[in-house]
């Protein structure tokens, strides 16, 4: 649904920041139920996720106003793209590209890098109860709650991923942080489409998984078995659209080990 300019203004006036990054701000705020399910039926306020891509500066005023309607309808687009070919991401709410305000469903949840050993909760925890902690427990109290294991997870990451795939839809950005898992459920969720795009090239889908591969090395130690589960379950829903993606991510990985060697 769009709204108009005043009421996003509103909206983001009556929200709270989450977090801010070099090309968006994210708030979260509420719809009354009637304005999400567009019918007379107001259950009470619901929450949202607010992407609100602000001015920059830097550009000319008619050329960044261009490219954050284009940004946010394309985020809208591979969204909307992602629902209707089953993949699990959230519900769009509310669309203002003129204002460039998108809201999405508010995901209750974690995200995967904060229920591995080695993401964000892990920052500060000292080296010596770090290398003292057992790695297979620690993982077991933090999916407590989820009711789902470790190898599971990985599998249904996997499975998202290639639904993605499999609907032409490049992410740009895979990584533990932009995969939820929600709260009371099995439900594995992406987000963060703000550098998605479609394509059809077995490149492109080779290069959104060297990303991911990259993302749970530099995270998480020792996971390469993670990233080896997520990949089988990719291969075995991709079919045999898999042979060609498959030969094409060895070439991208010879091509980032060799950069890695020249610096």
């Amino acid at each position: 649904m769009s709204l108009k300019p005043s009421t996003s203004r509103t909206l983001l006036e009556n929200s709270t920041l989450v977090s801010q990054g070099a090309e968006a701000k994210v708030y979260k705020a509420y719809l009354h139920q009637a304005s999400v399910s567009g019918t007379d039926d107001d259950g009470g306020p619901v929450p949202v996720l607010l992407k609100y891509r602000f001015q920059k500066q830097y550009r000319h005023p008619s050329l960044d106003t261009s490219l954050t309607r284009s940004r946010i309808a394309g985020e809208a687009r591979a969204l909307i793209k992602c629902l209707r070919s089953g993949v699990n991401v959230p519900g769009i709410r509310m669309v203002d590209a003129a204002s460039g305000v998108l809201a999405i469903e508010w995901i209750e949840g974690k995200s995967l890098r904060h229920l591995f050993p080695g993401g964000a909760e892990d920052d500060d925890v000292s080296e010596d109860i770090a290398e003292s902690a057992d790695e297979e427990d620690e993982e077991e109290d933090l999916l407590t709650g989820f009711y789902v294991s470790r190898d599971l997870l990985m599998t249904k990451v996997g499975n998202e991923i290639a639904k993605m795939h499999l609907a032409d839809v490049i992410h740009g950005d895979l990584t533990t942080s932009n995969m939820m898992l929600r709260q009371g459920s099995k439900d594995l969720v992406l987000i963060d489409f703000g550098l998605a795009y479609m394509s059809t090239l077995v490149e492109d889908k080779a290069v959104d998984l060297y990303v991911l591969e990259r993302a749970f090395s530099s995270t998480h130690p020792d996971s390469e078995p993670l990233f080896s589960s997520v990949l089988e379950a990719y291969r075995v829903k991709m079919g045999k659209q898999w042979t060609a993606i498959g030969k094409r991510l060895d070439d991208v990985r010879l091509r980032g080990r060799k950069r890695s060697m020249v610096g």
